[in-house]
């Protein structure tokens, strides 16, 4: 007999016993029913979003999962530079969070303005929102004073578009509009940064878009902190082959060291010689993103140190800390990382929270750029936790006068990985 034909039964023998035992059995089963453990995710992103729903489908409802993401339309970092080339519209890299809050995720449009660690707590506006795990996926933010005279005021003169969106587009708006015989000048940004060889395919990009309008004479001046860069062989091949003349890298040795910028003349001034572009694009130094740093997540390098078997924060073991924001050992800083630290974070969450089974922690990256069209670059490798780091454990990059099928392959990868990433963050 099941509990409702007895209740049932009970009830229709004597309506005075009905009485008595209703209050006896409510709070047995109230006491049962345990609140389900909470998890908040600060960051829509490939780390963020990634978690959100992993955790969601995967823990099958036992755990409640709460996304905070400001941004309603979410356009990627990743595949920017290719909108930049005109090989994609922003339409094409812009997604929204319509599936993700239909599969479950609570998802609260706002920013948030601080982090209780002791209690728990994330604050949005005026609502306190509590978790048991909390995943901080925030990217990156800029240091606005790290090239001298640059300032948020001066990106609109100077574009940085190292934030998808605005940025983006108005670098590309003052791209299209240039005559031949402009001169264009990237700053790079210092290690670390988000997107090693991304500054390069923007190069790339640059040159296709002014060889593609007939420019002869205008020229493209990248002005390097750093004395090498990511894929440097693969690039300076490429610019050499297919926009002869028209790129010149500069590394310290040669310009002596950046000394600031006007953006009201729209000038760049180093110790070798002061340029005045009609196009200057400022990647500037960056840091964890700001509810970061002001949660006290950083070190003093600006990034936050992490358990390279979890990705759990060292500092507060409820929370993790993934993508951009975190300190990644040796691999970089990228959408793919990012999407492969959040499925080791989602799992260790799971672990926690739903008594799920965990297994070690495994990573992977792949980079791809492209150069000109269907001559397409990767750099990338498999990493594990070793030595209280994530460590390379495998690499792999494209070698120098590949043929042109493998580079065209290249391509074809990338947009498969582009929509299967797409797929993890936005269903």
């Amino acid at each position: 007999m099941t509990d409702l034909t007895r209740r049932k039964f009970t009830g229709l023998a004597s309506a005075s016993l009905a009485a008595a035992a209703t209050p006896l059995f409510a709070p047995a089963v109230l006491g049962q029913a345990k609140a389900k453990p909470k998890l908040v995710v600060l960051g829509g992103g490939p780390g963020g979003a990634t978690v959100a729903r992993y955790v969601n489908r995967e823990a099958a409802g036992a755990i409640e999962v709460t996304m905070i993401e400001p941004i309603r339309q979410f356009t990627t970092c990743f595949f920017s530079n290719i909108y930049v080339g005109g090989y994609r519209s922003l339409q094409s890299i812009t997604h929204s969070y319509d599936k993700v809050r239909k599969e479950g995720v609570r998802i609260v449009a706002e920013r948030a303005s601080a982090i209780d660690r002791d209690k728990k707590q994330v604050m949005v506006g005026k609502q306190v929102i509590p978790y048991d795990r909390l995943v901080i996926a925030p990217g990156i933010d800029l240091k606005w004073d790290s090239v001298p005279g640059y300032s948020e005021a001066a990106s609109q003169t100077m574009p940085h578009a190292w934030k998808p969106g605005a940025q983006t587009q108005l670098l590309v708006k003052r791209l299209n509009a240039l005559n031949d015989g402009a001169l264009i000048v990237m700053i790079a940004p210092p290690n670390p940064y988000r997107c090693p060889p991304g500054p390069y395919e923007r190069v790339s990009m640059f040159a296709h878009v002014l060889k593609a309008k007939g420019h002869r004479k205008s020229k493209i001046v990248v002005l390097d902190p750093k004395p090498n860069f990511s894929k440097q062989a693969l690039f300076v091949e490429g610019w050499q082959k297919h926009y002869p003349g028209m790129v010149e890298w500069q590394d310290p040795k040669v310009h002596g060291g950046i000394k600031g910028v006007n953006p009201k003349t729209n000038e760049v001034m180093t110790d070798l010689a002061n340029y005045k572009a009609q196009l200057v694009n400022v990647i500037p130094a960056q840091t964890a993103g700001q509810i970061a740093l002001k949660a006290d997540l950083a070190d003093k390098s600006g990034f936050c140190p992490i358990d390279p078997a979890n990705m759990r924060s060292k500092m507060d073991a409820n929370i993790y800390v993934v993508g951009d924001a975190c300190i990644p050992g040796e691999m970089p800083k990228s959408a793919f990382s990012a999407n492969s630290q959040a499925k080791v974070a989602a799992m260790m969450i799971r672990g926690e929270l739903a008594g799920a089974k965990t297994f070690p922690a495994r990573y992977s990256n792949t980079c791809w750029s492209l150069i000109e069209t269907d001559d397409n670059v990767k750099i990338g490798g498999a990493y594990e936790a070793q030595d209280g780091i994530i460590k390379a454990s495998s690499t792999f990059v494209s070698k120098p006068g590949e043929p042109a099928d493998i580079r065209k392959q290249n391509y074809r990868e990338s947009i498969d990985w582009y929509n299967g990433i797409v797929a993890d963050m936005f269903g």
